[in-house]
């Protein structure tokens, strides 16, 4: 016997012009809100791999986005090669201009950023506290810059592992789907 599906008394959403009422304390994060697709690319060892990505950041009504990020590889050709990272988590402002970040991926990694608006539509992002599994890997610092420009939200993470210093480890322009 199957059971029907249970519909939550809330869902999220990724438009104001529909479902709860967004929190006052969004508002400085509101650039960010919907859903994104679109193309980038992983620096590594082996060379500079494309991916394509689509993210969503939603609300249901209290002070937070939630976060949610699938990539995959795209090989020489242009079409889908496998998947590559994931990962979600929660954007939480603090304060007038103050955001908090926190992110967490299959791979054995959980990150907690702090940062600011740079403007009304950019963000950067230091990581404050790293977290990994044994076969995790040895993030020691990373940060983030996200910015909505022209209509496409662009972002890029430098990432230090071990005691390396920090270096690019991806970017992406996603063009807004909703």
């Amino acid at each position: 016997m199957s059971a029907e599906p249970t519909q939550l008394p809330v869902e999220d959403t990724v438009d104001v012009r529909s479902g709860p009422e967004v929190a006052h304390g969004l508002l400085g994060l509101l650039p960010l809100l919907g859903e994104w697709h679109g193309e980038g690319v992983l620096a590594g060892a082996a060379g500079d791999q494309r991916f394509g990505q689509w993210a969503r950041f939603a609300h249901d009504g209290r002070d937070f986005l939630a976060y949610e990020s699938r990539t995959w590889l795209i090989d020489g050709d242009g079409k889908p090669a496998g998947p590559a990272a994931r990962e979600a988590g929660f954007w939480r402002p603090r304060g007038d201009d103050d955001v908090e970040l926190l992110v967490v991926d299959p791979a054995g990694l959980v990150e907690l950023y702090v940062g600011a608006a740079r403007t009304t539509t950019s963000w950067e992002l230091t990581s404050d506290v790293l977290a990994h599994t044994p076969d995790g890997p040895d993030v020691t610092r990373s940060v983030r810059l996200y910015g909505v420009v022209e209509g496409a939200l662009m972002y890029a993470v430098d990432r230090a592992i071990g005691g390396a210093p920090p270096r690019p480890t991806m970017s992406a322009r996603l063009e807004r789907l909703r």
